[in-house]
């Protein structure tokens, strides 16, 4: 493998657990997002970069964007970690959402992260109950995939972290 650096943006822990994994993994250099420059970017050959996705968006993924022109000679991959189970029509929506311009071409892979109320923000929690809320008052047979997950990780403490959702990232790396 060539010369890399994982960025991440991690909120809870789910995201910088799959950065340490990774990072153990390949051997790259690992740094917070908000701790890099472009300048600092330019010295590697590929550039990982793993956010939570917060209300559709994923975290971090705007100091990618406002870079990406500088970065076309690298090879780039974008991780998002999420509460919910895998769905491919979220995944295609934060594609056409946020994937455009140079980041059209952009590797997206999916990591199933951690629900932990407690941990939580007042404001995080308050929006959570807030749109529990509203999904409760749906027919459950009706619920999207992530609004069971939601119903169903009420009041829990859950942690779908898995390695197993890293495979995509590490065959990427290995392709010329």
């Amino acid at each position: 493998m060539n010369k890399g650096i994982i960025l991440y943006q991690s909120k809870y822990g789910a995201t910088k657990k799959y950065a340490h994994w990774l990072q153990i993994e390949t051997g790259f250099d690992w740094s917070e997002t908000k701790s890099a420059s472009l300048q600092q970017l330019c010295e590697y050959d590929t550039i990982i970069l793993g956010g939570g996705v917060y209300a559709s968006g994923i975290a971090g993924l705007s100091f990618l964007k406002k870079n990406i022109h500088n970065l076309e000679d690298k090879k780039i991959l974008v991780f998002c970690v999420g509460a919910s189970p895998y769905d491919e029509s979220a995944i295609a929506q934060i594609r056409k959402l946020h994937f455009k311009d140079g980041l059209s071409e952009v590797p997206l892979v999916y990591c199933r992260g951690a629900w932990d109320e407690d941990a939580m923000t007042f404001k995080d929690r308050t929006l959570c109950k807030m749109l529990q809320k509203v999904v409760a008052k749906k027919d459950p047979a009706e619920y999207e995939v992530w609004e069971k997950a939601l119903m169903c990780a009420v009041g829990q403490k859950c942690d779908w972290t898995d390695k197993k959702y890293l495979e995509p990232v590490m065959e990427y790396l290995q392709k010329e």
